[in-house]
């Protein structure tokens, strides 16, 4: 059902219906091909996502491995970069970021490390879950995910420690990459001029701490009202352009001047380098 909605994606065939029954007003314009930007997660071996964690699909749910993993699940191992990446241009990485992060847009907000995880009925659950238990994952875990899979760059999934990277692991094994931080914009009418498209975004807590990381989507989204759109997993309570309530998990949402991704927002960092 994924493959299928994000072909609608692309497309841009009208609203855009997610696997779980939100249709929302957001899309997003891609300015290359379809097979050019994610042919390879669409078919072919990257697009299997048993083979995505560090141990075998056959021991996801081995009884053995409970104690270990917890709710959180297999751990992600780190993918070898798409081929013929350093020859692509830095908005064909960009735009495979948000491509390759669209495709899980339905999936719940979960504690995992693995969205396709799904903890049988007896495996220990997350005590602050508020969500049903199914597939799913969390904000950054998600943001490490989707680097990860789109160009072999491993940033770490904590919170605190996603937020405070000087360089990622990748692309690829024995390589990292530095990653640049860029302090906030001076008001909210520039944070569309200064993101980029991919970029990280930072938001604290009411307590001052980082708490939560978005994907910014740039110049590429597309909302009715105008908005800028970021691309995140969270809870549910943020109300869409038609005021409809957006479910919790990965959504687009709008970067409004009311809500806590530029109220609270804490600084942003940047993966993947300018345009020489």
């Amino acid at each position: 059902m994924i493959a299928r909605f994000f072909l609608v994606l692309l497309s841009l065939a009208g609203s855009l219906l997610a696997q779980d029954g939100y249709k929302s007003p957001y899309a997003v314009k891609f300015s290359f091909q379809e097979e050019e930007l994610i042919g390879d997660l669409l078919k072919g071996p990257r697009s299997d996502w048993k083979d995505y964690a560090t141990v075998p699909y056959s021991q996801w749910q081995d009884p053995a491995n409970q104690r270990r993993w917890g709710y959180w699940g297999p751990s992600i191992k780190h993918l070898s970069p798409p081929t013929g990446l350093a020859k692509k241009s830095p908005q064909w990485s960009r735009e495979r970021v948000i491509a390759t992060a669209m495709r899980y847009i339905g999936y719940s907000y979960q504690h995992h490390h693995v969205p396709e995880w799904e903890p049988p009925a007896d495996w220990p659950r997350d005590p602050d879950q508020k969500t049903p238990v199914g597939k799913g994952v969390d904000c950054s875990n998600f943001t490490g995910f989707v680097y990860n899979l789109a160009l072999g760059i491993f940033p770490s999934t904590g919170i605190k420690q996603q937020s405070e990277m000087t360089e990622a692991a990748g692309p690829g094994a024995g390589r990292s990459v530095a990653v640049k931080r860029i302090e906030l914009p001076k008001s909210y009418e520039d944070f569309p001029k200064v993101l980029q498209t991919g970029d990280l975004l930072f938001v604290k807590s009411n307590k001052g701490n980082v708490s939560h990381v978005v994907l910014w989507v740039g110049k590429i989204g597309e909302s009715p009202d105008g908005m800028p759109l970021i691309l995140d997993s969270t809870g549910s309570g943020a109300k869409d352009a038609s005021g409809v309530t957006i479910p919790d998990g990965v959504h687009l949402r709008a970067f409004k001047r009311s809500v806590w991704y530029f109220t609270q927002a804490s600084h942003v960092l940047r993966i993947i380098p300018e345009d020489p």
